[in-house]
């Protein structure tokens, strides 16, 4: 059970994709602007990095639309999505480039494709782009950031679901 160089023997690969449903996430559409079009793409591999300076950092599929648009823009915005908000994590985790954003509202805010309804919301600048196997960490300065109230939507074994406080007895 050890990484082969290039690639873990299958029993690995099985076990570490199963720890990994089991770790609860955030869910979050990245987006950004490409050619006058907005662009949008469903990640659960997103967290907070520094608070001095702001930073966050995002993992991108190396093969996504959506990372060549951050490349070439700099720029990138996070909208970290509400409990009722699954569908939008299931549109937008399906290939389609801006044609994912042609069934929905968005709007604008500090040059980025803002989605209505989101708990959260950064427009980050990239500072650096680092590789990390299938994916690239996108490590970006915050420059602009609100928040709403709700529950978050979360990812765990591979259902959406919330967190809610618990009870105090």
């Amino acid at each position: 059970m050890t990484w082969q160089k290039g690639r873990p023997d299958a029993h690995l690969a099985s076990e570490f994709r199963e720890v990994m449903a089991g770790v609860a996430t955030p869910v979050s559409v990245v987006t950004t602007m490409g050619g006058g079009e907005p662009f949008g793409t469903t990640v659960s591999a997103f967290a907070s990095l520094s608070m001095t300076p702001p930073m966050v950092l995002v993992a991108l599929d190396q093969g996504s639309d959506l990372l060549n648009q951050v490349r070439t823009s700099g720029v990138f915005g996070l909208n970290v999505l509400a409990s009722g908000q699954s569908e939008l994590a299931l549109a937008f985790a399906r290939k389609g480039g801006a044609a994912k954003f042609r069934a929905i509202k968005w709007e604008l805010h500090s040059g980025l494709p803002r989605l209505p309804g989101a708990l959260g919301w950064l427009a980050c600048t990239v500072d650096r782009l680092v590789d990390g196997g299938d994916h690239v960490v996108a490590l970006g300065h915050v420059r602009a950031a609100e928040t709403a109230q709700g529950h978050p939507l979360i990812y765990h074994r591979r259902t959406f679901g919330t967190r809610r406080p618990l009870e105090v007895a």
